[in-house]
C-alpha cells in the first residue's frame, strides 16, 4: 500500500523493518497525525577511541601508584589527596570505556533506548564520589592545618614535577578522543584538576623547602577539595539534567517553538518536549496542527529538516494534523452514521481522507 508516496506493507511486524537507530520501522498515520522520526546518530559514536582511553587510564593508574607510596613515605597529605583525586579519573575513565561498550548494545526488550545512561549514571557516580573525597580532605586539611606534621619537601616536589607532566600526557591523549561523551569529558576535566592540584603541590613542596614553613601542604590539600568540589558538582548538575529531563544546554525550547511556529502552515504547537536521552543524544517530541492546504506529512519532513538544521535535533517524534480535523462536529443521523461522534474521531469519520497538495505548505 502506498501512503503520500511512500510504501506500507500491511500485515507484517514493523519489528521487520528496523530503523537506522536501531528501533522498531516507524508508521504513519493516513494523513493527519503524522510521527515521524527523523534519522539520527544516538549517543557515544565510534569515534570515542577507546584506544585513547585505555592509555590515559594506564598513565593514571601508574602514576597513582607511585604517588600513594611516595605520599605515605614523605607523610604528604597533599601527594595522598591528589592520589585520591587520581583515583576519581581512573575510575571516570574506567567507566567510560565501560559505558561506551554498553552504549552500542542495541536497542531491546524493554530498554527501549538500549543502555545508553550508562554513561550518565557513572557520570554521576563520579561527581559524588568527588564530592565526598573533598568533605574528606577538606576535615583533614584543616586538622593539619592546627597540627602540621614534618613534610619532606623535595621528594614531594619531585613527584609533583613528574605529575604534571604525566596529567599533560594523559589530557593531550584525551584531547583527541570524541569528547562529546559526558564521561570522556569529564575524564579530562578530572585530568586538568589534577594537573592544576600537582601544579599547587609543586608550589607547596617548593614553600617548604624554601622557607620551612609545613601549612604549606595542607593549604595545597584544601586546594586540591575545593577543585574536588567544583568538578564533582558539575558532573552531578549535568547528570541531574539528563535524569531530569532538561533541555540540552544550547537549545532554548522556547526558540525551538518559535521556529516552528515560524515554518509556513503551521498554526498551533502543543506539547513540545525537548530532552536529552544521553551525551550528544537530543530528543524532541511535539503536536503541531497545520492549515487544512497543507499536507501533513509533507509539513512534518519539512519540520524535521528546519529542527536538525537549525537546533541540531536529529531525532524527532512529530504529530502533525490538521486543525479543523480536531474540531467537533454536530451529531447527525443515528448511531450507524460515524459523523454522530464529535471530536478527533468524529471529523475523521466525516471527512475520510482529504485530498491535498502532495508539495505541503513552502
Amino acid at each position: 500500500m502506498t501512503v503520500d508516496g511512500r510504501d506500507h506493507d500491511i500485515g507484517r511486524d514493523p519489528a521487520d523493518h528496523p530503523s537506522r537507530d536501531g528501533h522498531a520501522g516507524h508508521q504513519d498515520h493516513d494523513g493527519h497525525g503524522g510521527g515521524g522520526h527523523a534519522g539520527h546518530s544516538h549517543g557515544m559514536s565510534a569515534d570515542a577511541d577507546r584506544r585513547l582511553l585505555a592509555v590515559a587510564l594506564a598513565l593514571i593508574v601508574a602514576f597513582m601508584a607511585a604517588e600513594v607510596t611516595v605520599g605515605l613515605v614523605a607523610r604528604s597529605l597533599a601527594l595522598v589527596a591528589d592520589a585520591g583525586h587520581m583515583l576519581t579519573d581512573a575510575a571516570a575513565i574506567a567507566l567510560a570505556l565501560v559505558a561506551m561498550r554498553l552504549a552500542a548494545r542495541p536497542a531491546r526488550g524493554s530498554y527501549t533506548y538500549g543502555l545508553k545512561r550508562v554513561e550518565i549514571l557513572s557520570a554521576q557516580a563520579n561527581g559524588v564520589t568527588l564530592l565526598l573525597l573533598a568533605v574528606f580532605f577538606t576535615v583533614e586539611g584543616v586538622r593539619r592545618l592546627v597540627d602540621p606534621p614534618q613534610v619532606r619537601g623535595g621528594l614531594v616536589l619531585v613527584v609533583a614535577l613528574a605529575g604534571i607532566v604525566v596529567n599533560v600526557l594523559a589530557a593531550w591523549v584525551l584531547s583527541k578522543a570524541n569528547r562529546q561523551s559526558m564521561n570522556v569529558e569529564g575524564s579530562f576535566q578530572h585530568i586538568l584538576t589534577d594537573l592544576y592540584a600537582f601544579i599547587g603541590t609543586a608550589v607547596a613542596a617548593g614553600v617548604i623547602l624554601a622557607t620551612g614553613w609545613q601549612r604549606a601542604d595542607p593549604l595545597a590539600t584544601l586546594l586540591v577539595a575545593a577543585l574536588m568540589v567544583k568538578a564533582g558538582y558539575a558532573l552531578v548538575r549535568e547528570s541531574g539534567r539528563v535524569f531530569l529531563e532538561a533541555a540540552p544546554r544550547g537549545i532554548d525550547p522556547a526558540a525551538v517553538e518559535t521556529g516552528i511556529r515560524s515554518t509556513p502552515g503551521v498554526l498551533e504547537v502543543h506539547e513540545l518536549h525537548v530532552w536529552e536521552v544521553t551525551s550528544g543524544f537530543p530528543a524532541l517530541s511535539a503536536h503541531i496542527l497545520v492549515d487544512t492546504a497543507c499536507d501533513c506529512h509533507a509539513s512534518r519532513q519539512d519540520l524535521e529538516v528546519m529542527i536538525a538544521g537549525r537546533f541540531g535535533i536529529e531525532h524527532t517524534t512529530l504529530q502533525v494534523d490538521h486543525r479543523e480535523d480536531l474540531l467537533p462536529v454536530p451529531a447527525r443521523g443515528g448511531p450507524g452514521d460515524p459523523r454522530a461522534h464529535g471530536g478527533h474521531l468524529g471529523a475523521l469519520g466525516a471527512t475520510g481522507d482529504h485530498d491535498h497538495d502532495s508539495r505541503g505548505c513552502r
